[in-house]
């Protein structure tokens, strides 16, 4: 038994020796390539094994021909080993080269394409990453373009926009400054009137950059949908009493929800407002709200005719106005991307389709908790 603690003791001592210098080789060669360190690793696996044999049997007094064998033995099994490790390194080396190659693609803003080599598992599952991230940049990018291409749009529209009452304000206040207006007190009434209409519009804009900065602070509590349909309502009977306009809101549950009626009143406001000024005289505009799976639906049905398949993905984007006109009653194409920020910030969406004679705008929000 102690021969056997003898052999265990040098063969240790032999072998920790050859580790430590592995140890201290790895450490001095860890920015090397990965086939380096795979060598080194073999390397020592080897010359521990040779440390400790040779230890042992110098102990054990061997004849010099049994050590020539056994010396030669572990020199075929270290030429082996150091081939094989060498092989699989470079093997490795060349796999990831080629991920890196095709990973550089995110930088020229295409996307990743897998190399068609066989690789390792770690390296599939890098890959698999990779395709997966490739497709969120693409996603990303195109989300980007689409917010570009509607700032570019709201620009336009809204240097427009405010362009146009700006002129016809500065023309009416010179000719009462000039006292050559023949009207002044219908001059006044107009003036007050283009006020009203940019003092919106400013309203609309600062709406948007909160919601767009994620500074839109809710107060949410507890009321029926009844109640928010009906102020909702008799805001806009005015505006529909001057389209010819009729409104109705019979088929309207009494769904308790958590919002901030401020807000969602301003959401139900732009909707049937939008609605009322795109629904020809004598036609109607329809407000529903009922209970769903998803939770409370609330929906604006109007008469505009539709709205082109090829539009309705963007009719919630900013600046959308569905028609190039530059004149009102258009507006800055703010009121449903409003819509849509006000009802997602509830936890809720907007969606819009097409319906015999025109289209039906639905928000959809949770259901009050019990």
């Amino acid at each position: 038994m102690q021969d056997i603690l003898l052999i265990a003791l040098f063969a240790f001592l032999g072998a920790a020796s050859a580790g430590l210098l592995g140890a201290l080789a790895l450490r001095l060669l860890r920015h090397r390539s990965l086939t380096v360190t795979m060598t080194v690793v073999a390397a020592v696996a080897v010359l521990a094994m040779l440390a400790g044999t040779l230890a042992v049997a110098w102990e054990m007094f061997l004849s010099p021909h049994d050590l020539t064998v056994v010396t030669i033995v572990v020199a075929m099994a270290a030429v082996v080993s150091l081939a094989t490790a060498l092989l699989l390194g470079r093997w490795v080396v060349a796999r990831s080269n080629a991920l890196t190659l095709a990973a550089r693609s995110f930088g020229d803003g295409g996307s990743f394409a897998a190399p068609p080599e066989p690789v390792s598992a770690e390296l599939a599952a890098l890959t698999r990453e990779l395709e997966s991230t490739s497709a969120k940049l693409a996603e990303s990018r195109e989300r980007e373009r689409a917010l570009e291409r509607s700032r570019r749009e709201l620009v336009a529209w809204i240097s427009h926009d405010l362009r146009t009452p700006l002129a016809g304000l500065r023309a009416m206040s010179e000719a009462l400054e000039d006292g050559v207006a023949a009207e002044p007190d219908r001059y006044l009434r107009q003036i007050r009137t283009e006020v009203e209409r940019l003092n919106s519009m400013v309203g609309d804009l600062f709406e948007l950059s909160r919601i767009h900065a994620g500074a839109l602070a809710l107060s949410p509590s507890r009321i029926s949908v009844y109640d928010l349909v009906g102020d909702a309502l008799a805001g806009v009977d005015p505006l529909a009493r001057e389209h010819r306009v009729h409104l109705v809101g019979d088929s309207v549950e009494a769904v308790p929800v958590e919002v901030d009626s401020k807000e969602m009143s301003r959401v139900l406001g732009n909707l049937l407002i939008n609605a009322i000024r795109r629904t020809p005289a004598d036609g109607t505009v329809a407000v529903a709200a009922e209970r769903s799976p998803d939770g409370v639906v609330l929906s604006v049905t109007d008469g505009c005719g539709g709205i082109p398949e090829e539009d309705l993905s963007r009719v919630f984007d900013t600046g959308w106005r569905g028609s190039q006109s530059r004149t009102p009653p258009a507006g800055a194409g703010l009121g449903l991307a409003i819509v849509r920020g006000i009802v997602e910030a509830h936890q809720g969406r907007a969606a819009v389709r097409n319906v015999a004679g025109g289209c039906c705008f639905e928000v959809t929000l949770p259901t009050a908790r019990a």
